[in-house]
């Protein structure tokens, strides 16, 4: 599970982006905002290959990423919210007037610690499931970008498999360290459990052959 890409935008202008592989995302996500019409809130996704682009739109203000397929709805439009709230509560007004990439210096740092968050932390679901905030998501309904992009103009979505190998070896060496530190804990408790073991049967040993050397005594 993977969110490789995400941006913010004020309908088709570009405030901050920022994309964790080499990829072509950056072209069919202005690609979709350019197709999606009106300007009422929404919460969609568009599917390509195993790729799907997920957008919520709130108030004037796009946030959109792009997930494998694996990840689901609920983790992706999770941090299309985090994301709208901490823009919103970091830009106000601003972002109604901005130009292209104005946040993106300062943005695009956060756009990544979240993505990375809410890739790799096992929190982030736990805690939108305790939350409820994303229940709308139920009935998202998941087209395939053909039917967003003209046929004359549609990309194919290039991903480079290297940087997601490396990034599902970095999650596979993330679990084979907390397996073998959890045996390494069973090992030991289990060892501290065997010496106490082997004190307790000395003991009743060492008790009984007292026991045994000092009755003739008793009795004289």
């Amino acid at each position: 599970m993977a969110i490789l890409y995400s941006l913010v935008s004020r309908g088709s202008v570009v405030l901050a982006e920022y994309s964790a592989t080499a990829t072509n995302a950056s072209a069919i996500a202005r690609q979709i905002l350019d197709k999606i019409t009106g300007n009422d809130d929404s919460h969609v996704s568009y599917s390509q290959d195993r790729y799907i682009f997920h957008v919520k739109r709130t108030d004037g203000l796009t946030v959109l990423c792009m997930a494998d397929d694996t990840a689901g709805r609920r983790i992706p439009f999770a941090f299309l919210e985090d994301i709208h709230q901490r823009f919103v509560r970091n830009y106000g007004r601003a972002v109604h007037s901005a130009q292209a990439y104005a946040m993106n210096d300062e943005f695009s740092r956060v756009l990544s610690q979240q993505m990375e968050y809410y890739t790799n932390d096992p929190n982030a679901d736990r805690m939108n499931r305790l939350k409820g905030e994303m229940s709308q998501v139920r009935n998202v309904m998941i087209e395939n970008i053909d039917k967003v992009l003209e046929r004359g103009d549609r990309l194919e979505l290039l991903v480079d498999k290297t940087a997601n190998m490396q990034g599902n070896t970095f999650r596979f060496r993330k679990q084979a360290r907390r397996f073998r530190s959890s045996v390494w804990w069973r090992n030991v408790k289990l060892t501290v459990a065997l010496i106490i073991l082997i004190l307790v049967i000395i003991y009743v040993v060492l008790a009984f052959v007292c026991h045994g050397v000092t009755l003739p005594s008793c009795i004289k």
